[in-house]
């Protein structure tokens, strides 16, 4: 099992353009569940080296402080945004421990 900052950017890295998860589901596919709030501080301490704009609170609030920046990455990528929250959350299918996400959760 990979350390939990390495397990968060093998997932982050594994986003394209149009997906969008929660912080649950990142923690959860680098196989440290109810580790959401790990999440959040690793975004919020890598400067902006990871596609942070793809995750998002678990009802599709956007980033607090963040929002106009936020909403404006995930248009630019087809994603419908809406008072601050994405439309149409999906969940994201899980991924194997030794593979890729076996499909994208996108919200397009």
């Amino acid at each position: 099992m990979l350390p939990l900052p390495d397990a968060i950017a093998a997932v982050l890295h594994s986003l394209g353009p149009g997906d969008v998860v929660t912080y649950g589901e990142v923690a959860e596919e680098a196989g440290y569940p109810r580790r959401a709030r790990a999440v959040g501080h690793f975004l919020a301490t890598t400067d902006g080296e990871f596609p942070w704009w793809r995750v998002v609170a678990a009802n599709g609030r956007l980033a607090p402080g963040h929002e106009q920046e936020q909403e404006a990455r995930l248009r630019a990528e087809g994603v419908e945004v809406d008072e601050r929250r994405v439309i149409g959350m999906r969940r994201r299918a899980r991924h194997a421990a030794s593979g890729p996400p076996v499909t994208r959760r996108s919200s397009r």
